[in-house]
């Protein structure tokens, strides 16, 4: 060996084989890697553990909820079905009552228009005979008036005051021997 190659150093780009690194590195990186492995398993497995084991629960928690929903919804659907079921059946029932009773109204309302009806004509009656009594009084009242009125003119017209006397005098007469 030359002094040369004694002092030499080494090329730190060359290693001993094409495949493996070198020694210290295997010992360093495997003491490392095995650190970091056992950190790993000790901390970080346990946290994702966790983690799936509650997306997990979490799932299972939402599908619950999805299947409870889901009867829920059935049970409200068959309510409803039920529910129409039942409007269809008090929709009949009600436009029977309601047939039933417009036919007691209008035969009630029959009844007391015909009623009515035979009231007033009896009034309408009674009010046509008492006006027509009425009115021959009335017109017995104006007749008499006027004859009254009338005969006291004509009188008056045709008779001189000679005749008036003697008619007077007559009636006198009269009424005194008939007493």
């Amino acid at each position: 060996m030359s002094l040369i190659s004694l002092f030499a150093t080494p090329d730190p780009t060359q290693t001993h084989s094409w495949i493996l690194p070198e020694t210290s590195e295997i010992i360093y990186g495997g003491i490392s890697s095995t650190i970091v492995f056992a950190l790993l398993v000790k901390f970080a497995f346990p946290l994702a553990k966790k983690a799936l084991q509650g997306r997990t629960e979490k799932i299972a928690k939402e599908m619950s909820d999805a299947a409870q929903m889901r009867t829920d919804a059935d049970t409200e659907a068959g309510d409803i079905r039920r529910a129409v079921g039942d409007i269809g059946n008090e929709r009949t029932r009600l436009m029977a009552e309601a047939d039933v009773q417009s036919e007691v109204l209008l035969r009630e309302g029959r009844g007391r228009i015909t009623v009515e009806v035979a009231e007033l004509e009896a009034k309408a009656a009674a009010d046509l005979v008492a006006a027509a009594s009425r009115i021959g009084d009335e017109l017995r009242g104006e007749i008499a008036r006027l004859s009254s009125t009338t005969i006291d003119k004509v009188v008056r017209a045709t008779l001189d005051d000679k005749a008036h006397q003697d008619l007077v005098e007559s009636f006198i007469n009269s009424v005194g021997a008939s007493r």
